[in-house]
């Protein structure tokens, strides 16, 4: 294959497009094996149907021929698929945000059809005796229309009907893995449909309830919160029959918004099918109960964009804009047109970062700062040996994911008629700007290498970041003594790991990208800043975590020498204070450092809502080792909560609003039942006490 006609690479293989023919890609492995050819020969005798062939649409991107070596043996070395072209991962479509960006019309109709979509793909491939496996969501694209393709088919499950070998899906997401089979070696499991049907109910959930995650919520246990899997594993389904040792979190949308026939089937999926898988619904019956949900959506009068059950008595989309500050999860017609949905409430006190490139002046970069507002999030922790307070009183609780970052075929003919939504053409305006062709932005700049690197930071910005890096590689064949494409790369891959399976790979590219960039330009600040922030992320997983914290304070202190004034490092130097100090159990120490990194930030920035966050947490944790009182920590939380919320970013406001609750402890309850009305005030008396003196 020519290895400048690649689409993109994986751990496996490498995909390429097919001249001879525009509608299919090649998928090559680099290390073909004899049991890859033996489960593609078995899929190609056995494909399943394809619920959406009467759209014309691919709904499930199947295997088509197999690929074999020019070099005598006739291995099997991949095989031909279909194209997917102009379709989106499903997150872009449950995570408001990053849905208000891309197709702002998408509403909560088409978010119905698309549920209604995968269940019909997945019951297509139940039919012929295959399963996903690894249901998550990286492996369904969507459209605008609503209409899906489940992508990765060769990683399935596959039985071979000739010889009944099963080649199994050695890999799964815990997410949405149902509970019988958390904490066990995938290699090892014979998938069943009831597997595939719990991540089918999470994806749906996730898909209506605006990204949340069924089993998120804030922890009301003791010690720490458990993650995913542990709650899976118990059952505690936060929206069930049964009582479960978690709140639903104050951000995400009113469980009562769904269909009463949709809220059924979710509570029979995840309670009583906790114990009994055989009873979780199949893609039959999501189909039908979609169906009925979608017909009994009305339309909102303020707004038409807003579709809600009829069940209801007003529209919870209105309602909901205001409790995120005026950030419309379906904003209007007009709102796009004006690109209100775009504009942060109010616009964020952040200094601009670009610099416009000039094709004749290469000095002049076009900087994409992609890691300044990416951080993971922090929750109160404190090392078991310095815990000397009960553990009722050092509640740890923890905000759920917002994710905020996707069968015999009984309905499949009631779904064909009307499985496509039409886009319409009166939606001109689009939420930001297409990444232009490599033709158009060469014609219009004249310049080959700054065409690419220009169109690198258009897919970067609409968060292609994989599109970003491929145009960033070819800026550099083009000019690889390019400071700044390299930084912009390092970036870009950064974000790619933040959500891999497994990021060690691309964060070391990305640091190799910021080491190269400082060795072409050794005063850029920005490349010290990016290579800590990815030295604290593979901490968190290192074996020697101290030596990973170590190397990112040094980068921070030297992105700090040649810009002492960089809110964002100081901030970003105190969580490594922080984390560092509760690593080798030198509290005192550490947080003073933490602190005082914090402080410094905001005598910088006032704004810097992070900052505010941090501190407060610190400020608890000191707090409770101390015995001494927590209100500057629980102001610092209020103020941070107050910040996000005008600033629009949803999943840290969430993120302090369950830290606030931990700090309120028993009083978390009246807190929960009108956040915003504290949050939004001075500090003030927390509720349960008296007037602070």
């Amino acid at each position: 294959m020519d290895p400048n006609s690649s689409l993109g690479h994986g751990g496996e293989a490498r995909v390429f497009t097919v001249p001879q023919n525009e509608a299919l890609v090649a998928k090559v492995y680099h290390k073909p094996r004899e049991i890859q050819a033996s489960k593609l020969t078995a899929m190609l005798a056995n494909p399943p149907d394809n619920p959406m062939a009467g759209q014309g649409h691919i709904s499930i991107a199947w295997p088509e021929e197999l690929l074999r070596s020019t070099d005598g043996s006739n291995r099997v070395v991949g095989f031909l698929m279909p194209r997917v072209k102009g379709m989106h991962s499903l997150l872009d479509f449950y995570n408001p945000k990053t849905r208000r960006q891309k197709c702002p019309f998408f509403n909560y109709l088409y978010l119905h059809r698309t549920a209604r979509n995968i269940a019909a793909a997945m019951g297509a491939l139940h039919a012929r005796g295959y399963c996903v496996g690894d249901v998550n969501e990286s492996n369904i694209l969507a459209s605008d229309t609503a209409l899906v393709t489940l992508v990765d088919t060769d990683s399935f499950q596959v039985r071979d009907l000739q010889t009944a070998a099963i080649y199994r899906c050695g890999v799964g997401k815990p997410e949405f893995t149902p509970p019988e089979l958390q904490g066990k070696n995938f290699g090892q499991i014979d998938r069943a449909p009831e597997h595939d049907l719990f991540g089918l109910a999470v994806l749906i959930f996730q898909l209506l309830m605006e990204g949340t995650h069924p089993f998120s919520g804030i922890y009301q246990g003791s010690g720490d919160p458990p993650p995913y899997a542990a709650r899976i594993a118990a059952g505690h389904f936060t929206y069930g029959s049964k009582p479960v040792p978690y709140k639903p979190t104050p951000i995400a949308p009113n469980w009562e918004i769904l269909h009463p026939s949709l809220r059924q089937l979710f509570v029979k999926c995840f309670d009583a099918g906790h114990s009994q898988p055989h009873l979780r619904p199949n893609a039959q019956t999501w189909q039908a109960a979609l169906k009925e949900a979608e017909n009994a959506l009305t339309t909102c009068s303020a707004n038409n964009q807003h579709r809600y059950s009829d069940h209801l008595q007003s529209c919870p989309w209105c309602e909901r804009a205001v409790k995120l500050g005026g950030r419309d999860p379906f904003p209007s017609l007009e709102a796009v047109r004006q690109k209100k949905h775009l504009q942060p409430l109010p616009p964020k006190r952040t200094p601009t970062v670009y610099r416009q490139y000039r094709a004749l002046d290469r000095s002049a970069a076009y900087y994409s700062s992609a890691t300044l507002s990416k951080h993971a999030p922090l929750f109160l922790t404190l090392p078991r040996s310095h815990r000397r307070l009960s553990r009722r009183k050092f509640n740890l609780m923890m905000m759920g994911t917002f994710s905020l970052g996707a069968v015999s075929l009984i309905l499949l003919m009631q779904v064909l008629s009307d499985v496509q939504l039409p886009f319409d053409s009166r939606f001109s305006v689009t939420s930001i700007p297409e990444p232009p062709s490599d033709g158009k932005v060469a014609a219009k700049s004249g310049n080959n290498f700054v065409a690419y690197y220009k169109q690198g930071d258009a897919y970067y910005k609409v968060g292609d970041y994989e599109g970003a890096i491929d145009n960033y590689d070819r800026a550099i064949k083009l000019n690889p003594k390019d400071a700044q494409v390299y930084l912009n790369r390092g970036n870009a891959l950064y974000e790619v790991a933040q959500h891999s399976g497994d990021p060690d790979r691309t964060y070391r590219r990305a640091i190799e990208d910021f080491n190269r960039t400082l060795g072409l330009k050794p005063n850029q600040a920005e490349a010290y800043l990016s290579r800590g922030m990815v030295r604290y992320e593979i901490a968190q997983y290192s074996k020697n975590p101290e030596k990973e914290y170590q190397q990112a304070i040094q980068d921070f202190d030297r992105s700090l020498r040649l810009n002492p004034r960089a809110a964002k490092a100081l901030v970003k130097r105190g969580i490594v204070h922080y984390k560092l100090a509760q690593y080798k159990g030198d509290l005192s120490t550490g947080y003073k450092a933490a602190i005082g990194d914090f402080n410094r930030a905001l005598s910088i920035d006032s704004q810097e809502a992070e900052a505010y966050l941090k501190r407060g947490i610190v400020r608890y944790e000191l707090a409770q080792y101390s015995g001494q009182s927590d209100r500057e920590a629980v102001e610092d939380l209020q103020t941070a909560a107050k910040l996000f919320l005008k600033q629009g970013n949803i999943e840290e406001y969430q993120l302090a609003l369950g830290n606030i609750c931990v700090a309120l402890d028993k009083n978390c309850d009246s807190f929960l039942r009108n956040p915003e009305k504290f949050i939004l005030s001075n500090p003030q008396s927390l509720p349960g006490e008296g007037k602070p003196k």
